[in-house]
């Protein structure tokens, strides 16, 4: 299976604006913004998406959370924000690799979609 775009901008095979990196995760600003703040939290280890996490995912699925709320910290977003994950193409999923937006720096309304 070829590598998806994440992979490799992990593997630093393509060029990224990287806000924060650990040994877990890579937080991405995302190319195509849909918010004045648009950062990709991605796992570096390949999850294809949500609903195929497994019970051995749990640790690294808390990571990404905490790491959004600390990027959120980071960028003072205290105003407010918000956490998607898309699943499958109906859900917007783009890219076949599990990976949280957090999205603010504008009223975000409600329903989205």
């Amino acid at each position: 299976m070829a590598k998806t775009i994440f992979q490799r901008i992990i593997d630093r095979e393509i060029p990224a604006r990287i806000e924060h990196e650990d040994d877990q995760c890579i937080v991405l600003h995302d190319i195509q913004p849909q918010a004045p703040v648009h950062l990709l939290v991605i796992p570096k280890r390949l999850i294809a998406r949500v609903g195929a996490a497994e019970s051995g995912d749990q640790a690294l699925l808390g990571q990404l959370l905490l790491t959004a709320g600390a990027m959120a910290r980071k960028l003072n977003l205290g105003s407010g924000f918000r956490l998607v994950i898309n699943h499958g193409p109906d859900g917007g999923e783009s890219v076949p690799h599990l990976h949280v937006h957090l999205l603010a720096g504008r009223p975000l309304g409600w329903p989205p979609g």
